[in-house]
């Protein structure tokens, strides 16, 4: 009989500890994974109270402290707030390859030839610019030089290239990021 009620009490031991213990899921607060814990309810309701607690901003002037019954109540899910950096040229160039930025149109051309004729002379007056040759306009070619992100870093440059060119303007046209001043 002893041993009847030592074996019952070990079973209902661990039968009561295994009822007691309880799957709980949580989502990572960072990246979002879903966690599975085998924790008690009465831990988890603390621990969800202190998270909240965590999660909750004080409000300057409002006479209200961090362990009152209206803080404690909330049930809010934790956020991690990461502040906006302003992004390096790098980390664009990365994320958008192609930008729309400007070119300097050099001319507008009738033929493909003369359009080479007129990046040649280009290439050998300004030997460090890119010329490039649009023929979406045909049967009219485009030739058109540099890279630029913005109307004010093509200034300089556009300075240069119209004592050469009377007829260059800025225009807007998609650009390598990597290749644009």
């Amino acid at each position: 009989m002893k041993y009847l009620l030592k074996i019952f009490s070990l079973l209902s031991l661990f039968i009561i500890n295994e009822t007691v213990a309880q799957t709980v899921v949580k989502n990572d607060t960072i990246s979002g994974t879903p966690l599975t814990m085998m924790m008690d309810k009465k831990v988890d309701e603390l621990l969800s109270g202190i998270e909240d607690k965590c999660a909750i901003s004080y409000e300057s002037g409002s006479g209200k402290s961090w362990d009152s019954d209206e803080h404690s109540s909330r049930n809010n899910a934790p956020k991690i707030v990461v502040p906006e950096k302003e992004l390096s040229r790098a980390e664009i160039c990365r994320r958008n390859p192609r930008i729309m930025g400007y070119k300097i149109q050099l001319a507008v051309v009738k033929s493909n030839e003369e359009a080479r004729e007129v990046g040649m002379y280009f290439r050998r007056r300004f030997p460090n610019m890119k010329v490039e040759i649009d023929a979406s306009l045909r049967p009219n070619y485009k030739v058109m030089a540099g890279s630029y992100v913005s109307k004010q870093s093509i200034a300089p440059d556009l300075a240069k290239v119209k004592s050469y060119f009377k007829s260059a303007i800025p225009v807007q046209y998609r650009v390598f990021c990597v290749e644009a001043k």
